[in-house]
């Protein structure tokens, strides 16, 4: 592939957001301390499906979300966000 500056990997949405470099390290940080804060086990799988489904056909694909969805559906951190959204709270994530 060709390569591509950072403005046009913006322009085709292909990162997060340009920063300069003497903010990326802090910026760097504040998205790591905001993912390490959310909801770990829901976006382990989100990666873990990501690469499982690359060689799977559309239709085991849903199937398998349908379960991992069913089984994230029964931690500690879905009830907290059930609860935080009927409670119009930001939720309080545990990673369990």
């Amino acid at each position: 592939g060709d390569k591509i500056t950072a403005e046009q990997a913006d322009e085709l949405n292909l990162v997060y957001r340009l920063v300069p470099p003497e903010d990326l390290e802090s910026t760097t940080r504040q998205l790591a301390e905001r993912l390490a804060g959310g909801p770990r086990m829901a976006y382990g799988a989100t990666k873990a499906l990501l690469t499982r489904e690359l060689d799977m056909s559309l239709s085991s694909s849903v199937e398998t979300e349908a379960i991992v969805q069913a089984l994230l559906m029964t931690t500690k951190d879905h009830a907290e966000f059930f609860n935080a959204f009927t409670e119009k709270r930001k939720p309080e994530w545990s990673g369990r």
